[in-house]
């Protein structure tokens, strides 16, 4: 066998022309077919083989006439050779604005389907497949004349969209809601656009995304795509079922021919043993020139034409993802199963273009809070529900999810075009909240606080205009005025919160000295002045000041500012220092006793006092920053993070405290420092500790003027925080779930947040929140974070600027992910504040619209159907949290007529177990590691919340 083999190789050596090609590929073919029939053809072989080396020694080539002799020679083997077949997937991989701007995709998209198109008349045998509902949008807007001809062609079968996505997406940082989000809009999208059925679109088709988080089969599986086609992420096995932990499982192909490419002879040697290890009869070919789009030529057509003609080679065909996956389907229970994620790829794309990922994990964010403060409007006082402008935000956010966006791996053009997408995503998002948060409001009674005030001379209606939107805040107009001033805080979270929160305050005419918040009861209410001066904006001034609120499940509750009585006060001795007293950088409440260093401001102990244990090491600095020197030899800086060359700790250098705020009693006691580092770049820090609060808060800005530049490396500003006991594993927060990994000295990606687990079950771990960043790392008992890498390829200067984020160190049970969920987004999602007029309205001044009262569940969608456009009905959307099954109660405030099961598109579904009703309770099951949705039909008549 080996010495056909170096014969082979030796003619090809010095093979010309089409027939000796053509030979040669037939021999190699034959050769592998011969090893999976078990040498079965040795005789044959050998003498072919035999004839055509000789005829090359003696000629000094090999002759066509040699070439077709030998072809029938070899005719005993063309039976067993055409039992193979290899089908022949032509697509286009479009990436969306990778190293171009978004006109350049628009022509790229229109002159590929141009060209795709063309060929289809002069071939009618060819087939295409094309994935993204992006793509087609692009399609649809520019050239709808096209758009025609493209369904002329799916009608016949030989156009097939194999997008169930939006784009071919991250799937990592993108949250658990976006990968749903992606089903259901590319599904409704497309099978209205293109006349599809819309359960035709059952391939999640990812062949370049840059690893697979772990429930993304559960939420396939709950949007009806069964099939997925990807690249990178694992070095398995090509054909296997990925099972997820709730044991939904889809049918997967790693590529192992890779996904671009023309047709070349050399597929075909594959198939036999490919075929026969997989006991199918056929093998995938994906090809087509990709990334800049292009997809298959003219000469790959006609190679696929003449090669079916080959008398011993495989079955070669045009054909369709479809055709080869219903195949593999029948084999379903012989494939192997793989669990777990498929991580990792390229580490640096959980930072690179740091603003990319800031954009996505607040609009994320931002848009379920409007879509579930626009539920709660609809439900209580009839307000219309704008689905279209919340379609409209979420196709920006799922564009600029695509694999080369979010990940950071573009240009300069890429970072400009998804910043500018999510500017007008948030537009669409902050309106719809804030005008759901009003139309709630409005029906809020406050007449009590009615007065006979005059109001001739204020100037505090509509102060605040835009003001607080540039931190993604929900607008902060003023809408009072006088001395009683009426603040409605909104919870979007389904259980209680307590919380200090901050209130601004514009223009008020009354005395600070005299001010008190009241709650809706009457009683006074304790708050912090954050300053005794105003501060001026656009005409206006404004104070801020923190009070302790308390806001039940998904609804509000109501404070008002007012003046105390006026009387006669006492006069005050001078404070004229007679003590010098130590400096004391402790913050403490509680639950917390924090102690930061006096010169570097690292936290030098962290005291649990539950249990009065030590969180940090105290032999090594926690809560530093870190300016880390990365080795740029393996290049690609943008997809990779390079081991670490030099690493110093910027606090070492010292800090200059610019205010400590820690006496006792405080709302929130702070310290704020400032450090420099690196090429003149510089950090502003607020570490503050709240009232009754178990985390920590570091909030950052950071003018970063590093450049990385090739052969003097990477720089990185990083966060590092080692603990005070031995780690089992770390676990982290991944869409629709958690995952424990074990130690490992990369970076790995979380949507918010990493946590250290003790190996002493006694412990609460420490855990590591943050708002916008991505890229964690749990190893030798520590947990850092990397917030800013100055990666210069493709894009040279990504970062430089100023820059703001926010983390917290929290201390949660780990006994429960639940709680350690809830932790996250009570850091990622805040109470929201709007100010109003006093009126008379129906509703008390403190109600809630649901409630999540039991069961092991993280709800992640509250919206109204896409099909219902009345407001009598709810999909909600969650996931099981614990690994268990759970029974789970939710109130609402209203009469529930129905409530059943559906899946990701809204359908309902007929296996899934009953959700019970009871007047305004449902109850049901939910099953390990589920990803939910449930629709409820509201009695007609209103509850008032």
């Amino acid at each position: 066998m080996n010495g056909m083999i170096e014969k082979v190789k030796k003619m090809e050596g010095k093979a010309a022309g089409y027939w000796t090609k053509r030979i040669l590929a037939q021999l190699n073919y034959s050769l592998q077919l011969n090893k999976a029939l078990d040498q079965k053809y040795d005789e044959c072989l050998s003498q072919v083989i035999d004839y055509l080396y000789e005829n090359l020694e003696s000629e000094g080539t090999i002759t066509a006439t040699c070439a077709k002799e030998a072809e029938a020679l070899l005719m005993p083997l063309a039976d067993d050779a055409k039992k193979f077949k290899m089908i022949c997937v032509a697509h286009a991989h479009i990436d969306m604005n990778w190293m171009w701007r978004w006109d350049e995709t628009v022509a790229v998209t229109l002159d590929t389907f141009r060209t795709m198109l063309d060929l289809m008349n002069e071939y009618p045998e060819f087939t295409f497949s094309q994935s993204q509902a992006s793509v087609y949008r692009i399609v649809e807007e520019h050239d709808p004349c096209m758009l025609e001809e493209i369904k002329k062609r799916i009608k016949e079968g030989r156009w097939e969209v194999t997008a169930s996505t939006w784009v071919e997406a991250d799937k990592n940082m993108s949250g658990g809601e976006s990968l749903a989000r992606h089903i259901l809009y590319t599904k409704r999208t497309l099978s209205k656009m293109l006349d599809l059925d819309p359960d035709s679109l059952k391939l999640d088709y990812e062949p370049d995304t840059f690893g697979h988080s772990v429930n993304v089969p559960e939420i396939l599986s709950r949007g009806g795509v069964k099939y997925y086609y990807h690249c990178r992420g694992y070095d398995g096995y090509n054909l296997y079922k990925w099972k997820a932990p709730s044991r939904k499982s889809v049918i997967v192909y790693r590529e192992p021919l890779w996904y671009l490419g023309a047709i070349e002879p050399s597929m075909a040697y594959y198939v036999p043993e490919f075929c026969t290890r997989h006991n199918i009869q056929a093998m995938l070919k994906v090809y087509g020139v990709g990334d800049h789009g292009g997809g298959p030529t003219r000469r790959d057509i006609e190679r696929i034409i003449d090669m079916s003609s080959w008398p011993v080679f495989p079955e070669i065909k045009f054909g369709t993802y479809r055709e080869f996956f219903e195949m593999v389907e029948q084999i379903e229970d012989q494939l192997p199963i793989v669990t777990g994620e498929l991580n990792f790829v390229f580490t640096g794309c959980y930072t690179s273009q740091s603003r990319i990922k800031k954009g996505n994990s607040m609009l994320q964010r931002r848009l379920y809070e409007a879509e579930a403060f626009a539920s709660a409007a609809a439900i209580s006082v009839g307000k219309p529900y704008p689905h279209h402008q919340f379609a409209k935000a979420w196709e920006k956010v799922l564009f600029n999810q695509f694999h080369d966006i979010l990940p950071g791996s573009g240009t300069v053009d890429t970072r400009e075009y998804a910043m500018g997408l999510y500017q007008q995503a948030a537009g669409l998002a902050n309106t719809e909240a804030s005008k759901a948060l009003r139309a709630i409001a409005a029906n809020i009674d406050t007449s009590m606080w009615i007065t006979d005030e005059s109001n001739e001379e204020s100037v505090s209606e509509g102060a605040g205009a835009g003001f607080g939107l540039e931190k993604y805040q929900i607008p902060q107009a003023e809408r009072g005025s006088g001395r009683n001033r009426i603040f409605h805080v909104f919870n979007p979270s389904l259980y209680p919160r307590n919380e200090v929160i901050e209130i601004t305050v514009w223009d008020w005419e009354g005395s600070k000295e005299n001010m008190q918040f009241l709650d809706y009861e009457g009683r006074p209410v304790p708050f912090q002045l954050l300053s005794d001066k105003n501060t001026h904006y656009w005409g206006h001034q404004y104070f801020k000041v923190l009070i302790a609120a308390s806001v039940p499940a998904m609804g509000y509750t109501t404070y008002v500012l007012t003046e105390k009585n006026a009387r006669i006060r006492e006069l005050p001795f001078p404070l004229d220092p007679r003590v010098e007293r130590p400096s004391n950088l402790v913050l403490e409440n509680k639950h917390l006793k924090v102690v930061l260093h006096p010169q570097t401001g690292t936290i030098v102990s962290m005291i649990d006092k539950s249990n009065g244990l030590e969180m940090v090491d105290p032999g090594r600095p926690a809560g530093v920053f870190r300016f880390i020197e990365e080795d740029d030899s393996r290049g690609m800086t943008s997809w990779v993070v390079g081991n670490y060359r030099k690493v110093s700790i910027i606090n070492d250098s010292g800090v200059k405290y610019t205010e400590v705020n820690n006496s006792e009693g405080l709302l929130r006691q702070s310290i704020r420092y400032t450090a420099g580092f690196g090429n003149s770049s510089s950090l502003k820090v607020h570490v503050f500790l709240d009232r009754d609060s178990t985390r920590l808060g570091y909030e950052v800005e950071c003018e970063f003027r590093e450049l990385g530049e090739r052969g003097k490396g990477i720089p990185q500003l990083g966060f590092y925080m080692p603990v005070g006991y031995d780690c089992r594993a770390y676990r982290y927060d991944v869409p629709s779930g958690t995952i424990e990994r074990s130690s490992m000295d990369i970076d790995v990606p979380a949507v918010s947040w990493a946590a250290a687990i003790p190996k002493d079950s006694g412990r609460k771990a420490l855990m590591l929140i943050c708002d916008s960043k991505h890229g964690f790392r749990g190893v030798n008992n520590s947990l850092s974070l990397s917030l800013i890498r100055g990666s210069f390829d493709p894009d040279p200067h990504p970062e430089v600027g100023i820059h703001q984020f926010t983390f917290h160190i929290s201390l949660p049970n780990v006994t429960s992910n639940r709680e350690m969920i809830e932790e996250g987004c009570n850091c990622c999602y805040p109470l929201r504040v709007i100010s109003a007029k006093p009126s008379k309205g129906e509703f008390l001044p403190c109600g809630s619209f649901m409630d999540l009262q039991e069961g092991g569940i993280v709800i992640q969608s509250v919206k109204v159907p896409e099909d219902n456009r009345d407001t009598d009905s709810l999909i909600i959307r969650g996931y099981e949290t614990e690994g268990r099954r759970t029974q789970v109660s939710m109130l609402f405030s209203r009469s529930i007529a129905k409530a059943y099961c559906v899946d990701i598109n809204e359908k309902p579904v007929e296996t899934e177990l009953p959700v019970k009703i009871e007047d305004n309770h449902v109850y049901f099951g939910v099953e390990p590691y589920k990803v939910f949705t449930f629709k409820v039909e509201f009695a007609r008549e209103f509850r008032k919340a």
